[in-house]
Order: C-alpha cells, then sequence, then structure tokens
C-alpha cells in the first residue's frame, strides 16, 4: 500500500464526502481511506458505511482532540505514506499523486511535503511554514502574522524547504511518522502540527512544501458556544508549547491575560443582546481564557471541564 489517507470528522458529512469524492476522483497511486468518525450519530455513521463500503471506520465517542483522533487511526495504517487532510478540503487535480511522486525528486531525509493550501476563493492560507517561538506566537495572538508574506520559508515558487506544518493537510513518511511519536496528544487542539514539523526538525528530518500542488480548505466558519471551551484549550496547549521554561510559560500566561482582560472589558460593554449572542460567547470566552492561563492542568482535562459545563 502506498499511501494511507487519514480523516478525521466530528459529524459532518457534509464537508466529509467532497474530501472522499476529491480523493475517488483525483488520486491514481494505491491507499486506503480511513475516517475517524468522531461522535457521529447512528444515522451519519450508517450512511457513511452504506456510501463508502471501501472506506475504513474508526468510531471514536470518548472525548478526544485532534492529536487522540487522528492517531486511533495512525496506529492502524500500512501504508508507506500518510495523508492527513482535513475532512473540510477538496482539491481538483492528483494531489495525494504529486506530493508522492515529490519525495522521489527530494533528498533522503525529507519526512514530509505539503501543498499549497488556499481558501475557496483562492487565496493562499499557507504555502509553506516557518520556524514558531514564543515571539511570533505573541504577535500571531493579536493577529499580526502573515503567513502569505514570502519568506525564505514560505511563498517561494515550485519545490522548496520550509520549516514545519499545516495540520490541515501534508504528507509525510510513516516510518518518520511513527518514530517522532505520531502526534503529540499534550495538545488537543493545536499546536499539534507544529509541534510535529519542529520535532521532525529536531531528528534531522526535513519539511518541504511544493506550491504547484493546490489544495482547497473552507478553515473558519461561524462563532459557536463551543468557542468558550476550545480558545482556553487552544491556549492551554500554546503556554505548554511555547512556555518551555518556568519563566516564560509565566511571562507569556500574564499576556494573555492581560490581552483577554482587555477583550472582556470590549464584549463586557458591546452590545451583547446582538441576534446571534456573538458578544456574549466572546465575553464568556475571555473570561474562561483567563481562568486558565495560569492554570497546570493538561489542555485535554481544561477541555473536559468547559465542555461539560456546556452540556449541563
Amino acid at each position: 500500500m502506498e499511501v494511507s489517507v487519514v480523516i478525521l470528522c466530528m459529524n459532518r458529512p457534509d464537508y466529509l464526502y467532497p474530501c472522499l469524492e476529491s480523493i475517488r476522483d483525483h488520486t491514481s497511486v494505491s491507499c486506503e481511506v480511513w475516517v475517524v468518525a468522531y461522535r457521529f450519530s447512528e444515522g451519519n455513521l450508517s450512511r457513511l458505511k452504506a456510501d463508502w463500503p471501501a472506506v475504513r471506520i474508526v468510531e471514536s465517542r470518548d472525548l478526544r482532540g485532534f492529536s487522540e483522533n487522528n492517531n486511533l487511526a495512525l496506529r492502524q495504517v500500512t501504508g508507506k505514506y500518510c495523508f492527513i487532510v482535513n475532512d473540510d478540503t477538496f482539491f481538483f487535480t492528483p494531489v495525494i499523486d504529486a506530493l508522492v511522486a515529490d519525495f522521489d525528486r527530494l533528498p533522503g531525509k525529507v519526512a514530509a511535503v505539503s501543498p499549497k493550501i488556499c481558501f475557496p476563493d483562492g487565496r493562499v492560507q499557507t504555502c509553506g511554514r516557518g520556524p514558531w517561538n514564543a515571539w511570533r506566537w505573541m504577535k500571531h495572538y493579536l493577529h499580526l502574522v502573515d503567513e502569505t508574506r514570502k519568506t525564505p520559508w514560505t511563498m517561494q515558487e515550485g519545490l522548496f524547504r520550509t520549516f514545519t506544518l499545516n495540520g490541515a493537510c501534508f504528507l509525510i513518511r510513516t516510518d518518520r511518522f511513527r518514530e517522532a511519536g505520531w502526534f503529540d496528544e499534550t495538545y488537543t487542539f493545536t499546536p499539534e502540527d507544529i509541534a510535529l514539523g519542529h520535532r521532525l526538525n529536531g531528528l534531522g528530518y526535513e519539511v518541504w512544501t511544493d506550491a504547484d500542488v493546490t489544495l482547497f480548505h473552507r478553515a473558519g466558519g461561524t462563532v459557536s458556544r463551543m468557542e468558550t471551551a476550545i480558545k482556553p484549550t487552544r491556549v492551554a496547549g500554546a503556554l505548554s508549547f511555547y512556555g518551555d521554561t518556568k519563566i516564560k510559560r509565566f511571562m507569556l500566561a500574564c499576556y494573555v491575560w492581560f490581552i483577554e482582560a482587555l477583550r472582556g472589558l470590549k464584549y463586557r460593554f458591546a452590545d451583547r443582546s446582538d441576534p446571534k449572542g456573538r458578544n456574549a460567547i466572546m465575553y464568556g470566552t475571555a473570561r474562561n481564557v483567563r481562568r486558565i492561563v495560569f492554570d497546570r492542568r493538561t489542555p485535554k482535562e481544561i477541555f473536559t471541564e468547559y465542555f461539560n459545563a456546556l452540556q449541563g
């Protein structure tokens, strides 16, 4: 088997089916497709099994994040390569075939190759990713990082060496993925992709991007009540990754607390009677983030608390 495709889907067949159709219609290399069906309804699960009988389905009912869910399938794959792809993606050209062919053109130390990832309207989301550190994440927290700016690591032409990964899509050698320990389950929602790229580099491997291969990623979406659980979890993961010393973590926690205090004030005095309740959700999100920044619980423990609070 050449490629094992792994797709995590949270009960969204409307996203998943176009992704599966892209793989079916535009892939020639031998591949097996794994779908981690996360918290699927019985109706959607039955429909998936009936409509896609060749797809290998891993049912995931317990509360898990991106890393844990993907690893459920990754520990069972048989392909020489793993194609990690989000369910809300699609493509019109042989993306998998092209990335597999890239490995024949690249040095032996290459572990992973990514395509150019675009929004459906054609805007570039990422085309390569440079190293991430605490300072870069601080700027990112204020939306001051532009990953579409040309640097030695990003937005180059053709096939070029980059540094880390975008979890929406990449092709990776299975043996090197296994050596890296699969996705680090320390992280529930980000930065598991960035952490993996850094880990691969630390092992002496290389990450590349092929700017001539394009995949489309819907990304984003409307604000929902889940943001009050997801964002604190993302922040906890980031503090764990970037705060690699006690003093650095403390300083990052103070920084986040201050930013979220300002955001909380903004949404506290905004019109909280807006029809979709966005301001109230964002106020609650800022409050929850402030509560966890000095908390040493794991991201999953934090997510479990806030997720269960939403269910109550």
